[in-house]
């Protein structure tokens, strides 16, 4: 068998061996130099406006040599890109580090700070970046010079307010930055020209808690002499206007949107010149005359001020702006990837109902707006009704997504925006403040129009995260579950995670850890998780307790919190530090964690808890509360005693190791059943949790994983779980061989499967398994969506090692499993990308893998028995 293992070369650099065989081919071409790429700081390409003391710096290696790795490093910071050598220096650090914070001189606000990297490769031979860029914003409160303003209106006025100063810019300009910081949603204008392609600015948080400001280079859009700023406010999640369940009206920071705005103007005689919001700012209300976040936005286009933010604009007629106290003293950068219309979608059919009906079909459900385009007569009203699926006649159904919405009265339609035509020739209309979830648009129109299916767009909408994975497989079924899951991803991506983006829009925290992975493996998602873990810092109760959905107005405090919902505290930055190899987001987050799982303590003496919700819309069967909750406080403990180890904190580590193992104790004293060798009744979530999160003793894993593999068999190889069994299922099968059978499991076309979605015409995620659930039948949800990260788990085997984090060190355990006869997996990790691919072919099968420069990892083929120790460099395996 090992002699079948012989390594075959697969790029004129690879280096290729297995156990007993060293190979190589050829000749390999001279070495390129190691260079470093992709640099960033703070998890950002050249970002403007952080507030970072001590930036985060990182870099990747370009070089194809087998064993690439890095010696030693020094960084270089310094105000003046062509003399980097003059500024600071790191001096030459003896290590392999590629993530390092800046610890010079103190940065100063407004300033542009340029920064290179020269490294030292495994021969002892220096290469040197190229120049990339960081730019520090205001960095204290203290240095806002801009008032906060208002239009001074009621918090139930429902138009939405313009604002707008002209000034002069007398002399040359080298350079200008606008800063604006808001309660509500802005869009900001200069001269006529909207700044920036972001959407939805600025993100969500506990408004009077947290502030954030995001930073802009306006150079470009300024001119010599008369200029005007504008500005547009919605009332987002700050001023909600909508009704719900969830009394997001009754939000205590609720007030009329609000914004403050420092334009920083350098000219190049040195001269700074600062144009700040104040008393000499003027408004009006705009043709926006009733924006909500959670519900549609209407457009009168009649009443619409052509040129309003240019500077010949007359507004005689606009009132002055009144003053307002800041939403909170806590104003910081939105140093994050923001929100944008990353996807145009045309409408792939219209369907004429009437003469003044009609609905588009976008192929796929998404997250975002709409665009529409018509010519008609003034007063004309559009309405434009989104929904996921479509009634028999053809009309669209809402019944699914408008269970939870308690409008007042009917002036406030569920994701229908209203637009009236000003009949001023074509008409464009998109909102400005709103998103939705929708596949279909029924298009209602006052009088009869002749439309197209040109005449509308859907713009995808998401936090405009990079993409760091790809997954192919020759199961088509397989490969349009990981599309859907990805697409359900980003549609709950918006500043925050979320469960679904039409009748909530609601950062559920067990919808949001059940999916970390399946987010972290596929996308670049770390600035969103920072900045989501900051919301909970703020939310979070002095006695440790928070609420289940974050950020809150207040609603979830009492209900749907636990140990199984809010353990996101701990999950979310241990799965960061995993994939990134960061401490920053534990140390940020570790007294809240020891003050949650402390209070767990507190109520739970025995080591068993009952606080949860349990296994969320099972498919029929649903483990006891007690132990899933009481898996997850073990989890929170074991993930605290690690995060105190790392942090230096041995006193707590020991104190919470010892907690960890009392949990463990009490879980299996209770629940474990050594005899039958089971736990509880011996369904799929009592057998997967324990198996899954490490509870289960060490001797008896073989054992519960047969019996777990009895069960999902019995169970005709489909899933028999709800939101927290979806978790562990697939891995715990996989993980303790029984790879075939998750496989059996995962590719499922009947009910209830993943594939049973997509075979009824699913692109994204449903909420509930049952096609025709007469509730929680949202149908772009991401609780159950594991499964995106299962696959480079379960079959590419590519797994963090705790032990040396971001993919530093690479765990591989591929699994070729029966009726699957190819796979393909790929990883942009913190060192480059990682792949996991195999097929069969006639002698067997075929693995290829890549490890990054500066990277190694153990290799465990299932069956050889053997680990293998690999270098970076390209290696293919036959005939296996």
């Amino acid at each position: 068998m090992i002699k079948r293992l012989l390594l075959n070369l697969v790029s004129i650099y690879s280096l290729t061996f297995f156990v007993l065989f060293v190979a190589r081919a050829g000749e390999a071409a001279p070495a390129p130099p190691c260079l470093p790429v992709g640099l960033r700081c703070e998890y950002l390409v050249n970002p403007l406006g952080i507030d970072s003391p001590e930036p985060r710096l990182t870099w990747r290696l370009a070089d194809t040599r087998n064993g690439a790795k890095q010696t030693a490093y020094q960084v270089y910071v310094g105000t003046d890109s062509l003399a980097l050598g003059k500024g600071w220096t790191s001096g030459r650090i003896d290590a392999d580090a590629q993530l390092v914070s800046y610890t010079g001189p103190a940065l100063q606000p407004f300033t542009t700070y340029y920064w290179r990297v020269e490294v030292w490769d495994k021969d002892n031979k220096a290469s040197t970046s190229a120049v990339a860029r960081f730019e520090t914003g205001m960095g204290n409160s203290r240095n806002w010079q801009g008032a906060w303003i208002s239009d001074g209106n009621s918090i139930d006025l429902k138009p939405a307010p313009y604002f707008r100063k002209t000034f002069s810019a007398t002399k040359a300009i080298r350079s200008a930055r606008a800063y604006i910081a808001a309660g509500g949603l802005y869009e900001l204008y200069l001269n006529g020209q909207k700044i920036g392609n972001h959407r939805l600015d600025p993100m969500y948080t506990r408004f009077d808690r947290r502030t954030l400001y995001v930073t802009y280079d306006v150079t470009q859009q300024l001119q010599a002499g008369k200029n005007a700023i504008g500005v547009l406010l919605g009332n987002g999640w700050y001023n909600h206007q909508s009704t719900a369940v969830w009394y997001f009206h009754q939000a205590p920071w609720r007030a009329r949107p609000t914004f403050c705005l420092d334009l920083r103007i350098t000219y190049t005689d040195g001269s700074v010149e600062t144009i700040s919001s104040g008393k000499g700012w003027k408004t009006s209300l705009s043709p926006i005359v009733f924006n909500s976040i959670y519900t549609a936005e209407h457009y009168d286009a009649r009443r619409e001020q052509p040129g309003w933010n240019t500077a010949a604009f007359v507004d005689s007629t606009w009132k002055e702006v009144a003053y307002r106290a800041a939403p909170s003293t806590n104003i910081v950068a939105q140093a994050m990837h923001p929100i944008r219309n990353v996807e145009a979608i045309p409408a792939k059919r219209i369907t004429r109902i009437n003469d003044t009906v009609f609905v588009y079909d976008l192929g796929r459900t998404i997250a975002g707006v709409s665009q529409f385009r018509i010519k008609g007569a003034a007063g004309t009203t559009i309405r434009l009704k989104h929904a996921e699926r479509l009634y028999p006649n053809g009309r669209v159904d809402q019944s699914n997504i408008d269970a939870h919405y308690r409008p007042v009265g009917t002036s406030d339609p569920f994701q229908t925006d209203i637009f009236i035509l000003s009949g001023r020739g074509e008409e464009t209309f998109m909102p400005h403040f709103n998103y939705k979830g929708f596949q279909y648009v029924e298009v209602t129109t006052s009088r009869p129009l002749a439309l197209t299916k040109e005449a509308l767009t859907g713009y995808f909408m998401h936090s405009d995260v990079p993409v760091v994975g790809q997954v192919t497989s020759t199961n088509p079924t397989l490969n349009k579950i990981w599309a859907a899951t990805n697409s359900s991803y980003l549609s709950n991506l918006f500043g925050y995670p979320t469960d679904c983006p039409q009748r909530e829009k609601n950062g559920w925290t067990g919808d949001a850890h059940i999916a970390v992975e399946t987010g972290l493996y596929n996308f670049d998602g770390i600035t969103i998780y920072e900045k989501w873990l900051a919301d909970h810092r703020d939310e979070q109760q002095p006695n440790g307790v928070l609420p289940s959905i974050i950020p809150t107005g207040g609603w979830g405090y009492e209900w749907g919190n636990g140990p199984d919902w809010t353990s996101t505290i701990a999950l979310i930055p241990w799965n960061v530090y995993l994939f990134y190899g960061d401490k920053k987001i534990l140390a940020d987050n570790y007294d809240n964690i020891k003050r949650y799982v402390d209070h767990i303590t507190e109520i739970s003496p025995t080591g068993l808890t009952t606080w949860g919700l349990g296994d969320w819309v099972p498919v029929k069967s649903k483990a006891p509360v007690e132990l899933t909750s009481s898996i997850y406080y073990f989890t929170d403990a074991s993930i605290l005693a690690n995060a105190a180890r790392l942090l230096g904190r041995q006193a707590d580590a020991d104190r919470y190791v010892a907690l960890a193992a009392k949990i463990r104790d009490a879980i299996n004293a209770k629940y474990l059943n050594q005899t039958a060798g089971s736990y509880g009744t011996g369904i799929q979530t009592e057998l997967s949790a324990p198996l899954h999160w490490g509870v289960v003793p060490d001797n008896l894993r073989g054992r519960i994983a047969t019996t777990l593999a009895n069960r999902v068999v019995a169970d005709s190889a489909h899933i028999d779980v709800g939101l927290l069994g979806t978790k562990t299922i697939l891995n715990a099968l996989s993980d303790n061989g029984q790879a075939d059978l998750a496989y059996r499991v995962a590719a499922q076309e009947t009910f209830p499967s993943w594939g049973w979605w997509i075979k009824n015409g699913a692109t994204t995620l449903y909420e509930n398994w049952p096609i025709d659930a007469k509730s929680d039948i949202s149908m772009n949800h991401i609780m159950f969506g594991e499964i995106g990260a299962w696959y480079y788990k379960g079959l590419g085997g590519i797994k963090p090692d705790p032990a040396r984090p971001g993919f530093k060190h690479v765990l591989l355990e591929p699994h070729f499993v029966a009726g699957l006869d190819g796979f393909d997996a790929t990883h942009e990790g913190p060192y480059g990308t990682i792949r996991s691919a195999w097929k069969r072919t006639k002698k067997g099968v075929t693995y290829s893998v890549t490890i990054p420069p500066n990277s190694t990892a153990t290799l465990r083929l299932l069956g050889s028995g053997t680990l293998q120790q690999l270098d970076a460099g390209t290696y293919q395996f036959d005939n296996l």
